[in-house]
């Protein structure tokens, strides 16, 4: 096995496994960072969306050996830690006012693909948002609710 370097939510970490074992399972079994989700494992429904040095990738779909050197960021890694406890990011909290989220199983990946579209400098264009997350599968909430939440933490209210 070969030792793999990449960051992983600003944190540097190192981690031994096969080339080819996926970043999904390398998240979720050896890191302990459960909130990525395994949707389909095919790459069909982005409930696994992190996103890979800023761009969003599915990470059942990515070997580890492909992310060494780079940096990976989950949705673990969108909450700031604060001695209160973790202060949600503006996006997080939209989702929380909108009712973006039912189920669960889409949103970790939804916030992602969120996150990359406003730190890219997307607004809160409906039809940017709607293509901005079109890889993600979502089977609860018909996307109205994730949308407008997506627009409120780009600054385009309700």
């Amino acid at each position: 096995m070969t030792a793999w370097r990449f960051t992983v939510n600003g944190d540097p970490v190192e981690v031994e496994a096969p080339g080819m074992r996926r970043l999904l399972d390398v998240l979720r079994e050896e890191l302990a960072l459960t909130g990525t989700k395994e949707g389909c494992g095919e790459g069909e429904c982005g409930a696994c969306t992190v996103l890979l040095d800023g761009a969003p990738v599915d990470s059942c779909l990515v070997p580890v050996c492909q992310v060494d050197g780079l940096r990976v960021a989950t949705v673990e890694g969108l909450a700031a830690p604060s001695p209160e406890g973790p202060v949600l990011d503006p996006l997080q909290q939209a989702f929380l006012e909108a009712g973006g989220a039912q189920c669960g199983i889409c949103t970790p990946g939804m916030l992602m693909a969120a996150r990359a579209h406003l730190d890219a400098g997307g607004g809160a264009d409906e039809g940017a948002i709607r293509e901005a997350i079109a890889g993600n599968l979502c089977r609860c909430t018909g996307y109205t609710k994730i949308v407008e939440a997506i627009a409120i933490a780009a600054g385009g209210g309700r």
